[in-house]
C-alpha cells in the first residue's frame, strides 16, 4: 500500500473505533492494527532481532493498554508503536533521536497536510475528464433532484420515504474524530526527517571515526592537553575524596544515627535525592572529561584510573542507598514512591556500568545514551505490565506494614485484595474508598470499546 492510502485507511479506522466513544480499547485495537500494518505490508525491512523484539512488545504494550487503561501502559504502547515503525522505516537512525523528530512532525504535520502536491499521488487529467463529468454526474444529478422535489410536492407518501426519519449521527464530533484520526494518521506514516537529523546521525555513533583528529583535542583553547589532563587528575583526586568522606557521613546518618519516627520519611527522601543528583553529576562529570581525546591518550592512565574508582564509590554510594530503602521499607512497607527508588537506582548501576564500559572500551559520549534509552523503555515496559499497585497491597498486608485504609485505597488496581482485606478487618478506607468505587462503578458502564477490561472482570461490590 501506497502511503496515501495508509494515511486514509488508518484515518478511517480511527474514526469508526473512536466516534462517540472514550479511550480504552479502541486504542488498543488500533495500536494493533498499526502494528499488523507495519508487519504485513514492510516484512521485508524486517533484518534484525531488535524488530522481532519492537513487534512483540508493540503487542504486549497494546494488551497491557485494554487491560489497565493507564498512563503508564498508555506511554508504552505509543513508544513501542512509534518505535517500531521508526526502526522499520529509518534503521540508519539512531533511536533517540526518536523524540525530536515526533516532537517536530506532531507541530509540522499540520501545515504539511495542506500540501496535497507531496503526498498525494499525481494524475493526468485526460482532455475529456470535465465532459464526462458534466454528462455522467452533473446533468442527470440536476434532472433527479428537479423532478424529486416536483414529485414530492405531489405526493405525502413520496416526500415521506426520503424524509420521515432521523439519522442519529453527532456530525461536528464525527468531523471532529476524522480530523484527529486523519492528523495522527499522517504524522504516522507521512513523517517529515530533516537533513540536519541524517547529519547529525554519524555524532551519535558508539564508536569514534577519526581517533588520530580528536586524539589532541583541547576543550578550552586557553589550555594546553597537558594542563588540561592535569586538571582532570587534580579535579577527580579531589572527588574522590570528597565522595569517600560523604560515603562515611552518609552511612553513618542512614544506620546510626538515631532520627525520630515522624521525621525519617522526609530524612529518607532527602537523602535519597541527594544521591539520584550526584549520580547524574558523576556522570556528566566522566562524560566532560572522556568525551574526546582523552579516550585515548597514553598520558592519561592516571586520568582514567581515577574515573573508575569514582565510578565505584558512585557504585557503593548506590548500594548503600538501596539497603536503606529497602530497611525503610521492612518499616513501614511498599509505596510507589520506594519502587520508584528502586527503578532508578538500578537504572543508575547499569549507567554506571556502562560509563566504565565508556573509558575501557574508548567509545563515544553518544554510546552511552544510546543503551540507556533501551534500559529506560523497558523500564516502561515493566511498570506498564506489572500490576504494582496490586503487588503493594499484597506485600504490605503479608507484612501487616503500610495497610492504612486511605492509602491502600489510593493505590491503583488492587481493589478484589483491599475488598477482602478491608471486609476482614471490618476497616472504612472513607472519602478514597469511595471515590475508587465510583471510578469502578462508572468504568463498569462504559462500552466495550471505551472499557479497560480489568474493571469488566472485577466483581461488583456487594
Amino acid at each position: 500500500m501506497k502511503k496515501h492510502q495508509l494515511i486514509l485507511v488508518s484515518s478511517l479506522i480511527f474514526t469508526l473505533l473512536f466516534y462517540n466513544e472514550s479511550v480504552g480499547v479502541n486504542l488498543a485495537i488500533f495500536g494493533l492494527v498499526l502494528t499488523g500494518i507495519i508487519c504485513y505490508c514492510f516484512q521485508d525491512r524486517f533484518t534484525s532481532r531488535s524488530h522481532l523484539v519492537l513487534v512483540i512488545t508493540s503487542i504486549l504494550s497494546c494488551i497491557a493498554f485494554a487491560w489497565y487503561g493507564d498512563f503508564v501502559s498508555f506511554l508504552a504502547l505509543a513508544l513501542s508503536v512509534i518505535f517500531l515503525q521508526f526502526k522499520t522505516q529509518e534503521s540508519n537512525l539512531k533511536i533517540i533521536q526518536v523524540f525530536p523528530i515526533a516532537f517536530l512532525n506532531g507541530i509540522t504535520s499540520l501545515g504539511r497536510m495542506l500540501m496535497f502536491t507531496q503526498w498525494l499521488p499525481k494524475r493526468e487529467i485526460k482532455n475529456d475528464f470535465a465532459k464526462k463529468l458534466i454528462a455522467y454526474f452533473i446533468i442527470p444529478t440536476v434532472f433527479v433532484g428537479l423532478f424529486f422535489i416536483i414529485y414530492a410536492f405531489g405526493s405525502d407518501h413520496f416526500s415521506a420515504l426520503f424524509t420521515d426519519y432521523y439519522l442519529d449521527v453527532n456530525f461536528f464530533q464525527l468531523i471532529l474524530i476524522a480530523l484527529l484520526g486523519f492528523y495522527l494518521s499522517f504524522t504516522f506514516w507521512n513523517y517529515w526527517i530533516p537533513e540536519a537529523f541524517s547529519d547529525y546521525n554519524s555524532m551519535m555513533d558508539n564508536d569514534f571515526k577519526d581517533k588520530q583528529s580528536i586524539r589532541n583535542q583541547r576543550t578550552f583553547s586557553f589550555l594546553d592537553i597537558d594542563f588540561e589532563r592535569k586538571s582532570g587528575e587534580i579535579t577527580l583526586v579531589l572527588l574522590n575524596a570528597l565522595i569517600l568522606a560523604f560515603i562515611v557521613t552518609y552511612n553513618y546518618e542512614q544506620f546510626f544515627e538515631v532520627v525520630e519516627k515522624s521525621k525519617l520519611s522526609a530524612a529518607t527522601h532527602e537523602r535519597v535525592n541527594a544521591v539520584i543528583f550526584s549520580i547524574i553529576m558523576a556522570v556528566g562529570v566522566i562524560l566532560f572529561y572522556f568525551k574526546g581525546g582523552f579516550n585515548f591518550d597514553e598520558k592519561a592512565k592516571n586520568l582514567k584510573r581515577s574515573s573508575k574508582i569514582w565510578i565505584f564509590l558512585n557504585g557503593i554510594l548506590i548500594l548503600s542507598t538501596i539497603i536503606k530503602n529497602s530497611e525503610y521499607v521492612s518499616f513501614f512497607g511498599l509505596t510507589y514512591k520506594r519502587l520508584g527508588v528502586y527503578a532508578f537506582l538500578t537504572l543508575a548501576i547499569i549507567g554506571l556500568v556502562f560509563t566504565f564500559l565508556k573509558i575501557t572500551k574508548q567509545k563515544t559520549n553518544a554510546y552511552l545514551f544510546n543503551q540507556m534509552v533501551w534500559y529506560c523503555y523497558g523500564t516502561i515496559l515493566l511498570c506498564s505490565y506489572v500490576n504494582w499497585g496490586n503487588l503493594v497491597t499484597n506485600y504490605n498486608i503479608s507484612v501487616n506494614k503500610g495497610v492504612e485504609p486511605t492509602f491502600l485505597s489510593d493505590l491503583n488496581f488492587n481493589d478484589e485484595a483491599r475488598r477482602d482485606y478491608f471486609k476482614l478487618k471490618n476497616l472504612d478506607g472513607q472519602y478514597p474508598e469511595v471515590s475508587r468505587e465510583e471510578i469502578i462503578s462508572e468504568r463498569q458502564n462504559d462500552s466495550f470499546l471505551s472499557k479497560a477490561l480489568y474493571y469488566e472482570l472485577l466483581s461488583k461490590k456487594k
